[in-house]
């Protein structure tokens, strides 16, 4: 079984704001997309708490020409953002000051998740190794961790590093399932998630499902709450977020925060306000884009793309500006609030 048919998910759901017509997304030009007014319909507020709409800022399309666009991490203090195209084996930069798009690491060994720990260090999961990566300040990579009690870990798939430096990352096994992401072999160890100490490289299982695989993983603002993706269970139905609380280094009090209707989630970031923003996929394509979670796990807004969204993370100068790993784009909306993720 390969990746896209564990990202599978088809359940119908009722249009929501009157949307263009989508078409092949290789006709879509750089820049705005087409058919675009102020206020952008493609953002849509479902609820009156969804106050991040800014009447004129629209979708905007970055970058194109990847396989499968993932892991997206914005480094503010070099204007850029950097995001994994797995098929193809690289790293992809793109510069917010010219828009210039370059390879920034080729062989990336089908590099998925990345996020930056409080140095502002490149933290990266690897299928193709099956390992955790960090790149340095002067360009060369230290191996964080690559096996637990021994047994090779399965293809780290999405990670975030906490105040105190640790490292949380989810380890299915959808890059060791065929040759597309990683290279095709047999799981060593459950879909498990990890917290790794890199001061110390010791490292402990914070959770394991109990059906379906990790994926997505993002603290709340405060970091005492605990946001992971499940999804791929056995009996076809959607993927799912869950919220642990944080004990030092462990996770209590699991709760469903919700089900993600009408397609599949993938990752996710907040912002300051504790809003869990969300790729949306592999079912209905109306609803192909970002969903927004209050708090509480009400949904209250919805952005709508043209393509399958497997990732996002805040950029911009002031943090406030989406950028949306979405299959072979990117794409970028400024919103009316900040992302959480520090740095």
């Amino acid at each position: 079984m390969d990746r896209r048919r564990f990202l599978q998910g088809a359940l119908t759901v009722s249009a929501g704001a009157a949307l263009p017509s989508r078409g092949m997304a290789d006709e879509l030009p750089l820049g705005p997309l087409p058919g675009t007014r102020y206020p952008d319909p493609r953002i849509e507020a479902v609820d009156k708490r969804f106050k991040y709409k800014i009447g004129n800022a629209a979708i905007e399309r970055v970058a194109t020409g990847m396989r499968w666009s993932e892991g997206p991490a914005y480094f503010r203090d070099g204007g850029y953002l950097l995001w994994s195209d797995i098929p193809n084996n690289r790293i992809m930069r793109w510069s917010e000051d010219d828009g210039h798009v370059s390879v920034y690491r080729y062989p990336s060994n089908d590099a998925n998740g990345n996020t930056r720990d409080r140095e502002g260090r490149l933290v990266t999961c690897e299928h193709l190794t099956r390992r955790i990566t960090r790149t340095e300040h002067d360009g060369s990579i230290t191996m964080l961790m690559d096996r637990f009690q021994g047994k090779r870990l399965n293809s780290p798939n999405d990670i975030v590093v906490a105040a105190d430096g640790a490292i949380w990352f989810t380890d299915p096994p959808f890059g060791i399932l065929g040759n597309y992401e990683g290279d095709k072999a047999q799981s060593e160890l459950p879909g498990n998630v990890y917290r790794l100490d890199p001061r110390t490289g010791q490292a402990t299982v914070v959770y394991v499902p109990d059906a379906g695989f990790p994926n997505g993983i993002a603290f709340s603002p405060d970091e005492k709450k605990l946001y992971i993706i499940v999804m791929a269970f056995p009996d076809g139905r959607p993927s799912e977020i869950r919220v642990f609380d944080v004990n030092g280094g462990r996770l209590t009090n699991a709760k469903t925060f919700c089900a993600t209707m009408g397609g599949n989630t993938d990752g996710m970031r907040l912002d300051t306000e504790g809003n869990v923003w969300c790729g949306m996929g592999n079912g209905d394509p109306r609803e192909d884009g970002v969903r927004c979670y209050a708090p509480n796990g009400d949904l209250i807004g919805k952005i709508h793309l043209p393509e399958t969204c497997a990732n996002l993370c805040f950029g911009g100068r002031k943090k406030n500006r989406l950028f949306m790993a979405a299959s072979t784009s990117v794409y970028a909306l400024y919103v009316d609030t900040v992302g959480a993720l520090v740095p």
